[in-house]
């Protein structure tokens, strides 16, 4: 299976997809095990490229003792961004895919993206000064996000707000575009089982634990992603919600002795105590 898109038909033999994108000079970004990740260039345009040279049986079997799906190259992220595509969530836009082979351990497959030009991640972003405004837009913008991808069978599995870039331009909109990254991990259902939605959203929240947050800006996110008024919220999906914040805690405590403040207010939800004004 393969694709080539108009940009490349000049940089790339589709005779020999595979061979093309693993031999591509550039800055190379990572390099592990058997995958490579490398910028170049084009016409002045700028692509990454991801090259798979094959799993192996023993990282194959590692997944299947600990109940995980193993990923297998570069078609795992080329069908989540046409997915992401279709839904209508800003995402990185595929020029050329290949995979070749019917062996699991040894499929070569490699993935070529459009450079996602004037963006920087919002964990980047949010460690300097943000308005409340913003803060909250872009709150509201994870959170439909988040919405969308779980309401139509996508979890990403490494959801961080690292693989977040902001369109610096947008920020100023109502909606900022933030564009998710890295999806090569992420898997496809008719609908998104409940433990996924926790890890999904319990990485998300870990991840943004030293970002300046208030107990109302995770009720402004638990109403959008829930698509429920807060009172409901807090009577139906406690046990949801209790989740998110341990698995939240249990990620930040591996490598800090304490969690935040603002987080620590939050342990109502654990406890099963609710204030009204918590409802207004």
């Amino acid at each position: 299976m393969q694709h080539l898109a108009d940009d490349l038909t000049d940089c790339l033999d589709s005779a020999d997809l595979f061979r093309s994108l693993s031999e591509l000079e550039g800055e190379i970004y990572r390099e592990i095990d058997n995958r490579k990740t490398l910028r170049f260039e084009w016409k002045g345009k700028g692509y990454f490229v991801k090259t798979h040279f094959g799993v192996g049986w023993g990282e194959i079997l590692k997944n299947l003792v600990q109940f995980r799906l193993p990923v297998l190259g570069a078609s795992n992220e080329w069908h989540a961004l046409n997915k992401l595509k279709e839904l209508g969530v800003d995402t990185m836009t595929p020029v050329a895919f290949v995979s070749e082979g019917w062996n699991p351990a040894k499929i070569k497959s490699s993935i070529a993206t459009r450079e996602l030009e004037n963006t920087v991640s919002l964990e980047d972003f949010c460690r300097g000064e943000i308005s409340i405004t913003l803060k909250r837009r872009l709150l509201e913008k994870l959170a439909l996000v988040s919405k969308q991808l779980h309401d139509n069978g996508v979890n990403h599995r490494d959801y961080y707000i690292c693989h977040f870039l902001l369109d610096i331009e947008s920020s100023k909109q109502e909606l900022p575009i933030v564009y998710l990254i890295d999806l090569h991990r992420a898997q496809i259902r008719s609908e998104t089982p409940l433990r996924w939605r926790v890890k999904d959203i319990g990485g998300l929240f870990f991840s943004s634990f030293d970002v300046e947050l208030t107990k109302r800006d995770l009720y402004r996110f638990m109403k959008i992603y829930s698509g429920l008024p807060l009172r409901e919220v807090l009577l139906k999906e406690e046990d949801f919600w209790s989740a998110v914040i341990e698995r939240a805690n249990r990620l930040y405590l591996q490598d800090k002795t304490e969690i935040p403040d603002w987080v620590s207010n939050l342990q109502h939800l654990k406890k099963g105590t609710r204030n009204r004004s918590d409802e207004s």
